[in-house]
C-alpha cells in the first residue's frame, strides 16, 4: 500500500517542482517552486509592513554558542546538525582519503568548527537584542534556511528549509498582545491563499522523559499555537505557521532589557514557507493557472 507522502511526493517529482535527491528530506527546487515560495514570502513580509520593522536576513549557519546558550541542547539535541571540518596533517589526509575510497567511516577525521546549522530564524536574533529594548521594544522581520534532522519521505517534513519569522522584544503584556494580533493576522493569509487550515494548541518536540512535562507545560499555557493544514495526509495536518509566546526565557539567556531594566519578555510567528507552497499544491493542483483567482490575484500572477 503506497502513502499519501509518498502519493504527494511522487507527483512533484513527476512535474519537476521538487527534484530528488540520495537523502530523505533533503531537496532541489525548480524555477516555479522558488517562484510560489518567493510570492508567500513577500505576501508575509507585507503583513508586518504597517510595524516597519527591522528586517534581518541571515546564511543557515550560526555561531555554536549562541546555540549552546540559547538551550537547544538541552531541549532538541536529536535535531541539531553540526558543522564538522578537516584540520589534520598530510598523514591525517592520507587516512581520511584511504577510508573514503575504501568506503570505510572518515567522520573520525573531522572536528568540530565553531558553526552550528541554524535551527530556527530567530535564534540569529535573540544575541543582537542583548542590551537595553527601546521604550516600545523592538520588531524584527528575519528569514533563513534552517535544518532539523528529522529525516523523513514525507514531502512536507523537509531536513532543510525557510522558515521567515517575525520576532517581538519587549514587555509582557506588549509581548503577548502582540502574538494575539498575529494570529489574526496569520489566519488572513492563510485565507487569502484558500487553505483549509485551523488553530491548534500544540509543544515542540522536546527530548526525553523530562521534555514530556516541558511539552505539558507549554500546552496548559497555551504558549505554542499552530495553524495546521492538511498537505500529505488528511488525517495527520502539518503546521505551517507558529505562534509562539516565550515568555523571558531568551531575555534571561540573552540579557535583553526593557527601558525600565526588567527583563523583556519575546514572541516569534513563523511562517514554513514551503510547507505553506506543499499546502497550497496539495490542496489547489499542480497547474498553478489553474488556482483559484483570488489566490493568483493575491500572489500577484
Amino acid at each position: 500500500m503506497v502513502a499519501l507522502h509518498d502519493t504527494l511526493r511522487d507527483a512533484l517529482f513527476e512535474r519537476k517542482l521538487l527534484l530528488p535527491t540520495a537523502v530523505a528530506g533533503i531537496y532541489g527546487r525548480s524555477a516555479e517552486f522558488e517562484d510560489t515560495i518567493e510570492r508567500i514570502d513577500r505576501l508575509v513580509s507585507v503583513a508586518a509592513a504597517v510595524d516597519a520593522p527591522e528586517v534581518m536576513r541571515f546564511a543557515p549557519a550560526i555561531d555554536r554558542r549562541h546555540v549552546e546558550r540559547a538551550g537547544y541542547l538541552e531541549s532538541f539535541p536529536h535535531l541539531a546538525g553540526s558543522v564538522h571540518s578537516f584540520a589534520g596533517d598530510e598523514r591525517a589526509h592520507r587516512d581520511l582519503v584511504g577510508a573514503a575510497r575504501e568506503g570505510r567511516d572518515w567522520s573520525p577525521a573531522l572536528s568540530p568548527t565553531g558553526v552550528m546549522l541554524t535551527p530556527a530564524a530567530c535564534y540569529h536574533v535573540y544575541p543582537l537584542l542583548a542590551g537595553t529594548l527601546p521604550p516600545r521594544g523592538r520588531l524584527v522581520d528575519v528569514m533563513s534556511y534552517c535544518f532539523r534532522r528529522e529525516p523523513s519521505d514525507d514531502v512536507s517534513r523537509m531536513q532543510m528549509f525557510r522558515m521567515h519569522e517575525h520576532v517581538c522584544a519587549s514587555a509582557p503584556a506588549e509581548a503577548v498582545a502582540w502574538r494575539e494580533d498575529w494570529i489574526d493576522r496569520a489566519r488572513r493569509i492563510v485565507s487569502r491563499l484558500a487553505i483549509e487550515a485551523r488553530v491548534v494548541v500544540a509543544a515542540d518536540p522536546f527530548f526525553g522523559r523530562p521534555g514530556a512535562l516541558l511539552a505539558a507545560s507549554q500546552r496548559d499555557q497555551r504558549l505554542k499555537l499552530e495553524i495546521v493544514a492538511p498537505i500529505a495526509c488528511a488525517d495527520r495536518p502539518t503546521a505551517i505557521v507558529s505562534l509562539n509566546y516565550h515568555q523571558d526565557h531568551f531575555g534571561r539567556l540573552f540579557d535583553i532589557r526593557t527601558a525600565d531594566g526588567a527583563i523583556a519578555h519575546t514572541a516569534c510567528t513563523g511562517f514554513g514557507l514551503e510547507r505553506i507552497g506543499l499546502a497550497l499544491y496539495s490542496q489547489h493542483g499542480f497547474e498553478r493557472s489553474r488556482w483559484p483567482a483570488p489566490v493568483r490575484e493575491t500572489l500577484g500572477w
